[in-house]
This record gives C-alpha cells, sequence and structure tokens, in this order.
C-alpha cells in the first residue's frame, strides 16, 4: 500500500522534522514507489522527469542509512552532470539533515579545488559531485572511496549528453564493488538501459510516468512564428497579456539567442527584474543569477540548456521555449521547470518553420499532441530577412537528408540546367557588363567551331 504521509516509512525523529519544516506533508508518487526499496538496500533504477521530487526519494533514505557522522571518508557519493544540479542537490540534503550532524561537501569545476579539498579533509560523509571534479580530486590523492556504501548517478541521461561517461566509468572502478546503486534518469534511452545493466544488481524499476510524459499540471501550448524578429513581438505581447505571469524562464538554444532576448527583455524591464544564465558567464554571476530568481528578487530568468536541470524553484509559473531544442529530451527537462510539487503550470514554445521536424520529435517522445494556438492578430509578422529564411531553409534540407540519405535539397551542388539558368540570367541583370563578356566568349566559340 502507497505511503500516505511521510511517518509510514518509519523515518526517525530528526528526519520527520526536517520533512515538516521544510514544508513536505504528502510525499510524491516517486518517492512513495522508492523510499521503501531505497531504504531496504535494493538497487533502484527510477525513471522521473524533474520536478517530481525524486532528489528527495534517494536523499531521505540515504540520511536514514547513515544517522550521524562517523570517521573522515565519504559513505555516499551522488554524481550529477551540472554544477547547478550538484548545488541544488547539496540544497536538499543541508535542509534534510538540518538535525543530524552530518556532513557534506559539493564538487564542481568552474572554481579552484583549494576550498573543496579543504571541506573533504575536515571530514565528510556525503559527496556531491560532478564527474570530472570528482575525479581530478580523487586521483589527487584527497578522495578515499572504500568506505563508500551508496552510489547515485542521478540525470544518467543528461551525463551520457554531456559526454560523461568515461569519466562515469572511472568512477565506476575506484568505488567499492559491495556497495547500494541508484541510478535515475528523465528518459530510458538504449544507453541509460545498458548504463543500468553494468552498474545495478537485479534493481528495482520505479517508473512514476510513462518515460518522458511532462507532469499532468503542466499546460503545453505551440505557436508558429516564422522568424526571431516576430518571436520577440510575441514574447512582448504575452508579457503584457499574461496577467499570471508570477515567475518565467526563457528558454534558448545559444548563447547568443540568449543575450539577444535578455537585452531586449533589459531594455524593457531593467536589470532588476530579469537575470540572464549561460556558460559565458562567471561561476559567481551564474549562482547569483539563480539565486536572485529564486528568491524573488528577479521575475525573468533567460538562460540556454545548461540551466534547464538543477534549478528548483517551486513556483516557476510560466515557461517560454523562445527556440526549440535539438536535444529533444531537453524539451522534457525544459517545461519540468514549472508545474512543480503538484503546482499547475504553463510551458510555451516559439516553433519557427526549420523546428517543426523538433517539435514533431518531441511530441513523439512525450506521446502528446502540443495544441497549436493562432498569433494574436496584435502581433506584427516581420518579414523574414533573407539571411534567416536562408539558414532555415539549410536547416530544413539537413533534417530531410538526415531521414533520407538520397535527398539531394535545394542547396545540393548539382542544380538543374533550369535553375544554372535562372542563376544565370538574375546574375546578368545584376552585372550587365559581366554577362555582355561572357556572350562574347559564348559566341567566339561557336565561331571556332
Amino acid at each position: 500500500m502507497a505511503a500516505a504521509t511521510f511517518d509510514d516509512f518509519g523515518f526517525n525523529r530528526q528526519i520527520l522534522n526536517a520533512i515538516a519544516d521544510a514544508g513536505y506533508t504528502q510525499p510524491t508518487p516517486v518517492q512513495q514507489k522508492a523510499i521503501p526499496p531505497v531504504l531496504n538496500g535494493q538497487d533502484v533504477m527510477g525513471i522521473a522527469q524533474t520536478g517530481t521530487g525524486k532528489t528527495a526519494a534517494y536523499v531521505l533514505p540515504i540520511l536514514m542509512r547513515l544517522k550521524y557522522a562517523q570517521g573522515e571518508n565519504p559513505r555516499a557519493l551522488i554524481v550529477a552532470p551540472t554544477r547547478e544540479l550538484a548545488m541544488q542537490i547539496e540544497e536538499n540534503i543541508k535542509a534534510f539533515a538540518v538535525n543530524t550532524d552530518l556532513r557534506v561537501a559539493v564538487l564542481y569545476g568552474g572554481i579552484g579545488p583549494k576550498t573543496q579539498i579543504a571541506q573533504i579533509d575536515k571530514g565528510v560523509d556525503i559527496i556531491v559531485a560532478t564527474p570530472g571534479r570528482f575525479m581530478d580530486i580523487y586521483l589527487a590523492g584527497h578522495i578515499v572511496t572504500k568506505t563508500l556504501q551508496v552510489l547515485v548517478l542521478d540525470e544518467a541521461d543528461k551525463m551520457m549528453d554531456m559526454g560523461f561517461m568515461p569519466q562515469v566509468n572511472r568512477i565506476l572502478e575506484v568505488v567499492p564493488r559491495k556497495r547500494q546503486n541508484l541510478l535515475f534518469s528523465a528518459t530510458m534511452s538504449d544507453k541509460v538501459h545498458q548504463l543500468s545493466a553494468n552498474f545495478l544488481e537485479h534493481p528495482t524499476v520505479i517508473e512514476v510516468t510513462p518515460q518522458a510524459t511532462p507532469a499532468q499540471t503542466v499546460e503545453q501550448k505551440l505557436y508558429l512564428v516564422p522568424n526571431i524578429k516576430t518571436k520577440i513581438n510575441l514574447l512582448r505581447h504575452l508579457l503584457e497579456v499574461e496577467g499570471d505571469i508570477k515567475k518565467l524562464m526563457v528558454f534558448c538554444k545559444t548563447r547568443v539567442a540568449a543575450e539577444y532576448v535578455f537585452k531586449f527583455l533589459q531594455r524593457k524591464y531593467g536589470d532588476k527584474e530579469v537575470k540572464v544564465l549561460h556558460a559565458n558567464k562567471g561561476q559567481n554571476t551564474r549562482i547569483n543569477s539563480i539565486n536572485a530568481f529564486k528568491n524573488d528578487e528577479v521575475k525573468i530568468l533567460v538562460a540556454t540548456d545548461v540551466a534547464s536541470r538543477g534549478i528548483d524553484v517551486a513556483d516557476v509559473s510560466h515557461v517560454i521555449n523562445f527556440n526549440v531544442p535539438v536535444v529533444i529530451e531537453d524539451y522534457v527537462h525544459r517545461i519540468g521547470r514549472t508545474g512543480r510539487a503538484f503546482q499547475s503550470g504553463v510551458a510555451i514554445t516559439f516553433c519557427n518553420p526549420a523546428e517543426v521536424y523538433y517539435i514533431r520529435k518531441a511530441e513523439k517522445l512525450i506521446r502528446q499532441t502540443i495544441p497549436v494556438y493562432n498569433l494574436p492578430p496584435e502581433v506584427f509578422v516581420e518579414e523574414t530577412p533573407y539571411e534567416e529564411r536562408q539558414d532555415q531553409n539549410k536547416e530544413i534540407d539537413m533534417q530531410k537528408r538526415k531521414d533520407d540519405p538520397d535527398f539531394k535539397g535545394a542547396f545540393h551542388e548539382k542544380k538543374t540546367l533550369n535553375q544554372k539558368k535562372k542563376f544565370e540570367a538574375e546574375k546578368a541583370k545584376r552585372n550587365p557588363r559581366v554577362a555582355a563578356k561572357k556572350s562574347v566568349k559564348r559566341s567566339a566559340k561557336k565561331k571556332k567551331y
């Protein structure tokens, strides 16, 4: 029978008080399914998207298992793909372990390792780390792994997308063979399946919703928008008319797009209302941006996918995908920033002609059709500039080639005779002198033969 309250799991009073102080009363479905087998010491594989409460589903049983500070070396290791997610997990651990003396250290790149090494040298019970930084500090001789009892791989699919598998495999080589393994992922790709086979011993599989299905509480909307300028016009309109936007995340595909959108919003609302987060920003700037957004100091956060995981902000009311992500799983993670912990949210996607291909793939992944909305009449539809139209056509050609290797495409070198004639005629109009020279040469050739 599913646990109705956290008391039903048999947690000690210190943990139950911390859960109550954090404002949690009812376990989420992933917590109901995962906590009992994790407490029981079983290997667990959890398929659950972000925003379902999966961090607490493994953190709470780990705290219950470790109970109090002991020795100098870590007894639990949690590996996460990004520094943002690692910091988020550390925050969760600190909140739930507040009534215990358990020590936690978080290790990530982007800053010097001295402070992190000093923290480990003082003694630590739980390490939360990104794969690269963990291996760097381990190889430098500062981490002893023989006492490890639990190993967690969180967001395993993202780790694979980011190319961390060599480091993850090295971590698996240096941790004790006898340990409890927990693997969590939002999607069950072939690669994740393969990793689970190598990593887990007869695991209990927890699948909260069909894999890669967005939370039930997220309302999805799709607008077909021809170009960037019209996307900006639509963004402006939505911000004016959507009165219930309390907190907004705007996701962009590239750092350039993120800066473009940020500068537009900055001009409109000023520095006090909007922050930007992408890989080009320094570590402190990124931490400050996330904290300002979490603490309601700013209403809007513009971000690339570096921030689509690991930001646990309960009251994000809206997500706008300014660009459709090319890595389809990121669609699920982006919209998972809203509708968290039983709250409702709205996820709006702007899709140009070259992005339709990816939105169809996203729909296939989530097994849903995203409702298409007409552009509001107040939104001015700009004409697509020549360069942007060409870029879109090239992208569409590339997509068609992916699906059909024999497809030649509008940009193929072997143009038809008619295309060549049209091309020559167009050039002749633009530069009559060159055209005249060419026709003289052609007539000279004819005379020769």
